[in-house]
């Protein structure tokens, strides 16, 4: 096998001695050349959609090329992107200039890939930005880079660089309705968005509707370990009561480790609130004991995916309630309508399509809804979820039989990939406003 190296969630090795010192022990032998690499770049990794190309990984053969936006901003920014999948973008005088893939910052190394690229960009394409945009989340590596930096800084919500990034590659000016849907982006009331439905332009953003809050046991450990996800809801439903339920996922489980994960989550202990749409995901693969701990990121609710029956029409009902004038999207009946069917003996393929049918029939009825209150046709599509194809297709057919206007991915990934495109193209339209102050937040 002969392949670029690099360690898992690490970047690639392109130097000879680095690749010694890092890959000896996974390696035999290394192909070397007396031409150095000069720099690291990583395979893009692309599909079609409706025979246009969708991103899920934007690098070589992309890369440096510059994006055209309609904006009239002459002046430089730096917009650092997310946490995972990370990509910074410059940007100048109309035209944004997405890095190449840089991956996951949780290490050394990948931050200095981060940094290392940052310099090159600026040193190549003569660009000395003006103003920093960066996450919302204050503990990220990429936020905390861009803190550092002696210029102005603007703070994006997760979310609402996800629908900037979509108008920005289609040159929508006007508010649109946005659906956001991922596994993690750092909420404006401390939480932990990724079922979000918002009201969205440049300037700014309105939380219309989202995902009904959950306790997420254990944090980050609860992505690795999605069964706690799925414990969680059922305790939610059922109480105690659901130990009486007669399921394999439940049998399987060490009780006294599971009811130290709920004491925990009754006391608030490392527990924080959630609406993420990936961890519903995640955790109706771990009840249907498809997939109870994920190897690499998206596994359960990739194997999810390929589970579903595709002939099957059938869909659960989520339920929705008003809250501090949001439409609150409640995942019970969903919930329970698999528990039901699993003691029915219905196989799991039939109830993954019923509850990706299900996701589909409640993005279609809350945007419904959000159109009878504001009068907006358009529809933006971004977030990890739709790296789900048949969310993809299901939304989109549905809504374009429904009348709106559907505005997907084609230039930068739907993942956080694309989060610099729209971090920039928010910084570019407010950088009016931002110069001048020494902090602002979006």
């Amino acid at each position: 096998v002969m392949t670029s190296g690099n360690l898992s969630d690490e970047p690639i090795a392109f130097e000879d001695q680095e690749a010694g010192t890092r890959l000896r022990r996974i390696a035999d032998f290394f192909l070397t050349h007396n031409r150095p690499i000069f720099i690291r770049c990583d395979d893009s990794v692309m599909r079609v959609f409706k025979g246009q190309p969708y991103p899920l990984r934007r690098a070589r053969g992309y890369v440096p090329r510059p994006l055209e936006l309609v904006f009239p901003e002459k002046r430089s920014l730096l917009a650092v992107g997310g946490h995972m999948k990370n990509t910074f973008a410059l940007a100048r005088a109309g035209q944004v200039i997405v890095s190449h893939h840089i991956g996951d910052l949780e290490n050394l190394e990948t931050l200095r890939a981060f940094e290392q690229g940052i310099r090159h960009f600026q040193s190549i394409f003569e660009i000395e930005p003006e103003m920093a945009v960066h996450d919302l989340h204050p503990d990220y590596l990429s936020t905390r880079y861009a803190l550092k930096l002696p210029i102005p800084k603007l703070a994006v919500q997760h979310h609402h660089a996800h629908a900037a990034s979509v108008m920005a590659e289609h040159g929508l000016t006007r508010k649109v309705i946005a659906v956001s849907l991922d596994g993690t982006g750092y909420g404006t009331d401390g939480c932990i968005w990724g079922g979000e439905f918002l009201l969205a332009d440049y300037f700014g953003f309105e939380r219309k509707a989202h995902l009904q809050y959950l306790p997420l046991p254990g944090g980050d450990k609860a992505v690795e370990e999605n069964w706690r996800m799925a414990l969680s809801w059922l305790h939610r439903i059922y109480g105690q009561d659901m130990w009486k339920l007669k399921i394999d996922f439940l049998r399987g489980l060490k009780r006294d480790q599971a009811e130290l994960v709920l004491k925990a989550v009754d006391q608030g202990l490392n527990a924080p609130l959630t609406s993420s749409m990936g961890r519903l995901f995640d955790a109706v693969s771990a009840i249907l004991g498809i997939r109870l701990f994920a190897n690499y990121e998206g596994q359960p609710a990739i194997e999810l995916e390929m589970s579903a029956e595709q002939s099957e029409s059938g869909a659960y009902k989520f339920n929705y309630r008003e809250e501090d004038a949001k439409i609150i999207i409640e995942a019970e009946p969903v919930l329970i309508g698999i528990v039901e069917d699993m003691l029915k003996q219905k196989s799991h393929g039939k109830i993954a399509a019923r509850f990706h049918n299900a996701v589909c029939r409640m993005t279609v009825e809350v945007c419904s809804r959000l159109r009878e209150e504001t009068g907006l046709n358009d529809i933006t599509l971004s977030g990890g979820v739709f790296q789900n194809w048949r969310i993809l297709t299901g939304v989109q057919e549905l809504l374009l039989k429904s009348g709106f206007r559907v505005f997907t991915h084609r230039l930068v990934p739907c993942n956080d990939g694309g989060i610099s495109l729209g971090q920039a193209a928010i910084g570019l339209r407010r950088m009016k406003d931002v110069l001048g102050s020494s902090h602002a937040r979006s």
